[in-house]
């Protein structure tokens, strides 16, 4: 786009309306609970089709349940009073789909015997990893790719477990930009897997494409965040 761009890590929401950021790959929570406010800074732009059979050339993901490889656990069922690792309590895939999953099941709230919050998915997996936790709950894209990178740690990884499908984490735009601009944004980002050097970089990060979506695509999520917010889960 002949754009100058700076990438990094936002720290949080608000810097969308304080025009710290103009876009951002989010986490669908975050966006459902924005997109309720009458003063919602953000928008949709896109969200990516992810590489492999399960996500059906469709923009959505898992939540891939893992232990480390030699764990006596071989099912979700075999997790009563294990110990939890989340990354966070507004993560959808690492918490709002998790909690879901224990009342369509119906597993009691307190059914890990204890939970720890470790900030990131990456961290949850160490904590697996490192014995500091039993089992976990992380994005099956980043399960995907890091699995695919690393065949030592693959190896030292079992997925007992995947909870989903749900729509993706989507890319947004601040609504304070101008719409020609948005426009041109959206259009470079789907057609991105027709350019060559956009295509490398999507295949080496999994993903197949990007798509529009619309906000009726989440209709899932907040359907499961009602639901679970009227009950008390032992999550920070």
């Amino acid at each position: 786009m002949g754009c100058h761009t700076t990438l990094r890590v936002g720290q949080s929401f608000e810097e969308f309306a304080e025009g710290q950021i103009d876009v951002a790959f989010i986490c669908g929570l975050p966006y459902v609970r924005m997109a309720s406010e009458c003063n919602c800074p953000v928008e949709l732009l896109v969200a990516p089709v992810l590489v492999g059979k399960r996500y059906q050339h469709r923009p959505i993901y898992f939540s891939d349940v893992i232990v480390r490889h030699e764990s006596p656990y071989t099912c979700f069922d075999d997790l009563r009073g294990c110990l939890w690792a989340y990354n966070e309590r507004a993560s959808h895939s690492g918490c709002n789909l998790v909690c879901y999953s224990l009342l369509e099941r119906g597993k009691p709230f307190d059914y890990f015997g204890e939970t720890v919050k470790s900030g990131s998915h990456l961290r949850s997996l160490e904590m697996v990893l490192e014995g500091e936790a039993d089992a976990t709950a992380i994005d099956s894209h980043l399960s995907d790719v890091l699995r695919s990178r690393d065949e030592e740690l693959a190896a030292r990884l079992r997925v007992v477990d995947v909870l989903g499908p749900s729509s993706i984490p989507p890319v947004v735009v601040a609504k304070r930009l101008d719409d020609e601009l948005k426009c041109k944004l959206r259009e470079t980002l789907v057609t991105m897997h027709l350019d060559e050097c956009g295509a490398k970089g999507l295949r080496e990060s999994l993903i197949e494409r990007f798509v529009v979506v619309t906000d009726e695509d989440y209709g899932d999520l907040r359907g499961m965040l009602e639901k679970v917010e009227g009950v008390e889960f032992p999550f920070e």
